[in-house]
């Protein structure tokens, strides 16, 4: 399936530097190098910026990749910059930032809705950015992201303040966000904005309201460090616009900014193919395998997708049906308990007469709200929730409570309900602006990105889950989707993968930990779960089942393969291409992904 066009406007361009006393000028500008980096990434590119006639040599290549449009004006009046670089960094030995501090609306488009995003770099001046950013809303913008500068700050600091509160996504380094919080543990996003801090060879850390995560850096041999953070900018505003998760955007954009850096300007973001996050080597996908395998699984006729009904599950057409659905995808996760550091065993228990595990003893015990108190199910009423109104819906018929990590449940759904009410959501309204969108999974996904539950997750496990039940529920809730829905990795497909043989694990010790399973650290767990991803992905493609298909054959594995007790291998499909690997286990860290 082709990638959607991205359209990315850029406010702000280009300037010519001279770097470490060198009498070259050099192609620079917080607008280049996002625009470059966004044209690298595969977007296309509208630049509204000064305009040189005649255009520079130095620019040549720049103004032959984009839309440029803007007043135009002598060379002598584009920005230019004196750099010189220590340990590493950038430093400005003098600014100047010519036309660009005057730039007005003249000539800007009326309409700006067809843009993905319209991005809005300093300008040299604060209040002109501002300027910029009410007049994109008024002409229609659909998402407005904006960048920072130090110097701008001290001078402007409150109406610093009021852009970043404006924007939809905010780009700053670290020592920005000091200057604008007071510190990187006082970052915080208002409800429906992303913050991307750069912190150098360090990574970056992505704020999504009161989440944070925080990625490495990838090594590179530095030459010219300038155009570093908005390099990162302009890869990570296509890989939103793309649909990706925030943090996979900027994991993906960490890895050009490395590159660009170790060339002098733009040099590198000319070349064609964007760089790719390098892999674990600890945990590769087993190719062979996964041929084999899913040609095994193209055969059987009666691996389909699950439509989400029965005993355990709201009945066809029931009124608080999305309600039940948006509020119990996103507390399918951490189903077992622990004991001297090792995984002890699942959630089994009774409820309602019949013995449940994991994932279904939730969703029967949640019926019962369903059932008597459908309002506890809105975004107001879980909002609201209590300690003792979780332990009521979810206690076993002998009056205990079975959940490992009730807290975590409790605040999951409270969060998940503030985050809807504020920003005016219910699970019937994002329904129905999914179903009137070109890209209606890629809208959805963009929507839970914003709400706790879902948002946190990079690789959207709980996301996923809600698409595919939206989607092969009998109301066919998600109506005339054609993108491909992402694999939903769990605990019982990260199993099924490494005994199946579908990953392997190169690492002996990381081997040993998984058979004796021990508690993991994040960046063991991560390397099983984002192989058994690319693993799931390809068993679609080469299969050519559906992902709900082959999501629903890998979850029902748990009864042939199961934790506590030997496989029943005969009862597999794939028995005959299978490493039988029985002794390899899931990972083993408590989150809330999964």
């Amino acid at each position: 399936m082709a990638l959607p066009s991205v359209r990315i406007l850029i406010i702000g361009g280009a300037s010519l530097d001279t770097l470490d006393d060198s009498d070259q000028l050099v192609a620079g500008g917080a607008g280049m190098y996002t625009a470059m980096a966004s044209r690298h990434s595969g977007a296309s590119i509208t630049l509204f910026a000064p305009r040189p006639d005649p255009m520079p040599p130095a620019l040549h290549e720049v103004a032959r990749s984009l839309e440029w449009l803007g007043p135009i004006v002598e060379q002598e009046d584009l920005p230019h910059f004196e750099i010189t670089y220590k340990d590493g960094h950038a430093e400005y030995l003098r600014s100047y930032f010519g036309a660009e501090d005057s730039l007005s609306l003249e000539g800007l488009p009326t309409d700006l809705s067809g843009f993905d995003y319209v991005h809005i770099v300093p300008l040299g001046n604060l209040q002109q950015q501002h300027e910029f950013m009410l007049a994109c809303r008024e002409r229609g913008a659909r998402y407005i992201s904006a960048g920072t500068a130090l110097h701008l700050i001290d001078q402007q600091p409150e109406i610093a303040s009021t852009v970043l509160k404006g924007s939809d996504l905010f780009f700053m380094n670290e020592k920005e966000a000091v200057r604008l919080f007071g510190s990187m543990a006082a970052v915080t996003s208002r409800p429906g904005q992303t913050i991307f801090i750069t912190k150098g060879s360090e990574g970056a850390t992505i704020v999504q309201g009161e989440v944070t995560t925080h990625l490495p850096g990838t090594a590179a041999n530095v030459v010219d460090p300038t155009g570093a953070g908005d390099t990162f900018c302009g890869a990570t505003l296509v890989s939103l616009a793309l649909g990706q998760h925030p943090v996979m955007a900027a994991r993906q954009a960490i890895t050009l900014a490395a590159r660009t850096i170790e060339a002098i300007g733009p040099a590198a973001l000319l070349q064609l193919s964007p760089p790719r996050p390098p892999l674990d080597e600890q945990v590769v996908v087993n190719v062979e395998n996964v041929s084999n395998i899913a040609q095994l699984i193209a055969g059987v006729t009666d691996i389909t997708p699950f439509a989400f009904t029965g005993p355990d599950l709201p009945a066809s057409d029931h009124p608080a049906t999305l309600d039940y659905f948006f509020a119990t995808a996103l507390q399918q996760f951490g189903f077992w308990t622990t004991a001297d550091q090792r995984y002890e065993r699942p959630l089994i228990a009774t409820v309602d007469g019949e013995e449940r595990k994991g994932s279904f003893y939730l969703f029967r015990a949640w019926l019962r709200w369903l059932e008597s108190e459908p309002h506890k199910l809105t975004p107001a009423g879980q909002a609201e929730l209590t300690e003792s109104d979780m332990l009521a819906v979810l206690r076993a018929d002998d009056g205990t409570d079975p959940m490992p990590a009730l807290d975590t449940h409790l605040t999951m759904a409270q969060q998940y309900g503030r985050d809807m009410l504020a920003l005016g959501l219910t699970p019937q309204n994002i329904v129905e602006q999914v179903n009137v969108s070109t890209s209606p999974l890629r809208t959805l996904f963009q929507i839970l990105d914003h709400i706790s539950g879902y948002k946190e997750d990079p690789l959207r496990k709980k996301t996923g889950l809600l698409a595919i039940i939206l989607q092969q529920r009998p109301e066919a809730f998600l109506a005339n989707c054609e993108e491909e829905m992402p694999p939903v990795v769990d605990y019982h497909v990260m199993r099924s993968c490494l005994r199946m043989g579908l990953i392997d694990v190169v690492d002996r010790s990381f081997a040993a930990k998984l058979a004796g399973r021990e508690l993991l650290t994040a960046a063991e767990e991560w390397a099983v779960r984002v192989s058994a991803h690319a693993a799931i992905e390809q068993v679609v493609a080469k299969s050519g089942k559906s992902m709900g298909a082959v999501d629903w054959f890998f979850f029902q594995a748990r009864k042939r393969c199961p934790e506590m007790s030997e496989p029943h291998c005969e009862e597999c499909t794939v028995n005959p291409a299978c490493a039988h690997r029985k002794e390899l286990f899931q990972p083993v860290r408590r989150t809330s992904y999964y």
